[in-house]
């Protein structure tokens, strides 16, 4: 399974219930799995993002359609980033 940095950012709609986000953490993490893409870490973040997970996925693909199916629920928005370990990279390099 490929790994993926996923950044997000709280909507209007998400900052408005920022309470209810450890909650829709869990029940995102419910219908991700229901795609085959796992949650693997999660922080709330200061910064320019408001959350940053550690996620796998068997595809771009799959991953893409779990965020797009997440993100028409209005809460979030999200940056999506490859990531490859040391042992990945070296065999694409």
């Amino acid at each position: 399974m490929a790994t993926y940095v996923v950044l997000f950012n709280w909507t209007d709609q998400g900052i408005k219930g920022f309470k209810d986000s450890p909650s829709r953490v869990e029940a995102a993490t419910e219908e991700l799995e229901k795609d085959d893409v796992r949650i693997k870490s999660i922080f709330w973040t200061i910064g320019p993002h408001d959350l940053v997970a550690i996620m796998k996925a068997p595809s771009d693909e799959k991953l893409t359609s779990a965020l797009l199916k997440l993100g028409a629920q209005g809460n979030v928005r999200t940056t999506t980033l490859r990531a490859f370990n040391r042992d990945e990279f070296a065999q694409l390099i």
